[in-house]
């Protein structure tokens, strides 16, 4: 009785694999085997039941929630009497490092995609965000990267509005997972997409309110839903070490890559590397930056430690 009573109170509902599997209905699964796989990140293991167990009832979702966006949107201009451009659907992912937010992101895009008004979605990283390396060593922050403060938080919000006001095209930066940094002078341009995906570590985030209450404080103010990508904290712990240790012999190798330094390292002395990194980092964020914004999400995925999710928490509306 006392369980029912606090899930009556929580502010979501909740579901079991099987029970949200079931919501998927009539929806059609659009992508192959083949797909799904080029679709997954490094470690994850995504497969096609993942797909349509998880993600096909979550495109279903979501087209409910973009058409009645949209429905509201076009009662608005009626009632203001004014045609403005259209305004797309913006969708936030967030969640720790590891924990395989762009995978969903990837995989969202594509089902979105195929929905039979083949509707154009963009995606996007606030890696391109962060500032220049060079901007963080002059200020200290490097082994903040990844923090709230390490992110060009004006330009990001700048982006977000041309795109909810139809300005054509935004640019977004590009990052470097290989040098570790912004790309000079590189842009991904999205012109007046109908869905936009915006996935990151800090995308949920609140911020300190201005005083003159003019500046919009929250990236997540431009979201019509978000997504948290959740899991236990000693999971995300042994996926980050795990991937860490495969990149040594992969990209790592590369003379290019800003950690190529770890390529020679023996399995021990990586395992120590990696899991200092998390410790001194990536743990620290995702206590003080990342974990507290879980419960702004419209919609909670949380993972098993075998990559699969065994949960769904869905906001009551």
């Amino acid at each position: 009785m006392e369980q029912r009573v606090e899930e009556n109170l929580s502010p979501y509902r909740s579901f079991s694999r099987a029970e949200w599997a079931a919501l998927r209905e009539d929806a059609p699964m659009t992508l192959t085997s083949e797909e799904v796989t080029r679709l997954r990140s490094l470690h994850d293991r995504l497969d096609i039941k993942e797909v349509e167990d998880i993600y096909l009832p979550l495109s279903r979702l979501l087209s409910l929630y973009v058409t009645a966006t949209q429905r509201l949107f076009r009662a608005q201009e009626r009632f203001l009497n004014v045609t403005d451009e259209k305004m797309p659907f913006i969708i936030g992912v967030a969640g720790s490092v590891a924990v395989g937010k762009s995978t969903t992101a990837r995989v969202l895009q594509a089902l979105l995609a195929r929905w039979p008004a083949s509707p154009k979605v963009d995606l996007v990283t606030t890696d391109g965000f962060l500032f220049p390396n060079a901007v963080l060593e002059r200020e200290g922050l490097m082994e903040k990267k990844g923090f709230p403060e390490s992110y060009d938080l004006a330009t990001l919000l700048r982006f977000l509005s041309d795109v909810k006001a139809g300005r054509r095209p935004a640019r977004a930066p590009i990052y470097s997972h290989l040098i570790y940094d912004v790309v000079p002078n590189q842009w991904v341009e999205v012109d007046r997409p109908d869905i936009l995906i915006v996935e990151g570590l800090n995308v949920l985030q609140t911020g300190r309110l201005p005083k003159d209450g003019k500046a919009i404080p929250f990236v997540s103010d431009f979201f019509d839903f978000s997504v948290y990508i959740d899991a236990e904290e000693d999971v995300l712990k042994d996926w980050y070490v795990d991937r860490f240790l495969t990149l040594r012999g992969t990209s790592f190798r590369d003379p290019k890559s800003y950690f190529h330094r770890y390529s020679e390292l023996s399995d021990a002395e990586a395992g120590k590397t990696a899991m200092s990194i998390w410790e001194r980092i990536n743990l620290v964020n995702l206590h003080e930056n990342i974990l507290p914004t879980r419960q702004r999400a419209d919609l909670i995925l949380k993972k098993s430690a075998t990559h699969k999710i065994e949960k769904v928490s869905l906001r009551r509306l």
